[in-house]
């Protein structure tokens, strides 16, 4: 009989070595979004052009999935999890070598495939985790990822300050979570596939869960914009200059960290319609805030509110998921997260053709209005209910993981 993880390492060092993968997502990538503006001012491009550029990533992404599928379901999601975080690492110091548009996007195509080679397996071991505790964590993990993403998005704002190149900058911050990958890839779980039977490219929602997915989609978009684009609008639509375009990021990104530590309590405290009709609400105020009044107080502080709403929509969603009937917690939550991460890639490239054409706040009014669309969502289709702790049965059994 195999030895389980339980049995091996306490669920608590589990838990940590797994979070440090969420925490190298996060840093990593928002240490590309830091230096969107650099780069960009690089290569000389304007924002249609990159906005084309974006669209690698998505490319990216969706050539990898079906690949990303077939090896899960061949192979332990631990070892797929490493390659794709080695790989991510590799690809963010491409990035920083980019000369000419051309190499900015074949790196882009690779970084974004191989976040995904990333991603999923790391969300497959969350829930792996999340089958060893009786009480829900998995939001926790979305806010290490954006306690990462703040770090990084500082980080980035320091070396912009300092006047250090993107190429030195992704270097430096890539060795270092290759080396925090290799030290907590002993610690995470063995995930063996049970057959191997095909599966499915996409776990797409039934029309039950279809209402979360979208609200999902929209939620997700909105912070895929922030990511993108908001040091550009500080920039040309705030004018805060190339020294303060990180401002709105890092504003942004610790709002959305602070807003994710208190969301559960709030969730209990509120019932999850009702919070998220003000996520909804304050998305929507905080990027007509900063449309309206576009000075770096009042823009500032529609970024904060813009951070506050979108922090906890997707934990709640998938909770509401992981508790719907006819799909296990697991597929349920894979089904949402696939749209709504379709949102978080797909959506900011087309901002800078908005933004080419109606100005950089116009493209934000657009966002605005995805975010108060979650709340008529939420209000139309979304009867109240409370979170509750607890694994559930769908979740992968503790017995079936291995170290």
């Amino acid at each position: 009989m195999a030895i389980t993880a339980a049995q091996r390492l306490s669920p608590a060092r589990i838990r940590i070595m797994v979070t440090i993968f969420f925490f190298v997502s996060g840093f990593g990538f928002s240490t590309w979004a830091s230096r969107i503006p650099t780069i960009q001012q690089e290569l000389h491009l304007n924002e249609a052009q990159l906005g084309v550029v974006l669209f690698a990533l998505p490319i990216g992404l969706m050539a990898t999935l079906p690949v990303t599928s077939a090896l899960l379901s061949r192979k332990d999601s631990r070892k797929i999890m490493l390659f794709g975080a080695i790989a991510f690492n590799v690809m963010l110091c491409g990035i920083g070598f980019a000369s000419q548009t051309w190499q900015l996007v074949l790196f882009l195509v690779c970084f974004g495939s191989s976040r995904n080679l990333m991603n999923i397996p790391v969300n497959a071991q969350s829930i792996g985790v999340q089958s060893l505790y009786d009480r829900s964590i998995i939001a926790r993990f979305h806010a290490v990822w954006s306690l990462a993403g703040f770090a990084g998005a500082a980080v980035g704002s320091v070396m912009v300050s300092l006047g250090i190149s993107p190429t030195w900058h992704f270097v430096s911050v890539a060795l270092v979570l290759t080396a925090l990958c290799l030290y907590a890839y002993p610690g995470t779980l063995s995930q063996q596939p049970k057959t191997r039977e095909r599966r499915p490219w996409f776990a797409l929602p039934d029309k039950k869960l279809a209402r979360y997915g979208m609200i999902a989609f929209l939620s997700m978009a909105c912070e895929g914009t922030m990511f993108d684009w908001s040091g550009i609008f500080f920039r040309n639509a705030v004018h805060t200059g190339a020294k303060g375009a990180t401002i709105g990021f890092v504003v942004y990104m610790t709002a959305m960290t602070l807003g994710r530590l208190t969301g559960d309590r709030m969730a209990n405290r509120f019932g999850i319609k009702r919070m998220l009709t003000y996520s909804g609400v304050l998305i929507g105020t905080g990027l007509l805030l900063a449309v309206l009044l576009p000075y770096p107080l009042t823009a500032g502080l529609g970024f904060i509110l813009t951070g506050i709403g979108v922090s906890c929509v997707i934990p709640m969603v998938f909770s509401m998921a992981g508790r719907s009937a006819g799909m296990t917690s697991g597929s349920a939550i894979a089904s949402v997260s696939t749209v709504g991460y379709l949102g978080f890639l797909v959506v900011p490239p087309l901002v800078g053709s908005v933004a080419q054409l109606a100005g950089m706040r116009g493209a934000y009014a657009m966002m605005a209005g995805f975010g108060l669309l979650i709340t008529v969502l939420v209000r139309v289709t979304l009867t109240d209910e409370r979170p509750t702790g607890g694994t559930e049965a769908g979740l992968l059994d503790a017995d079936s993981l291995e170290l």
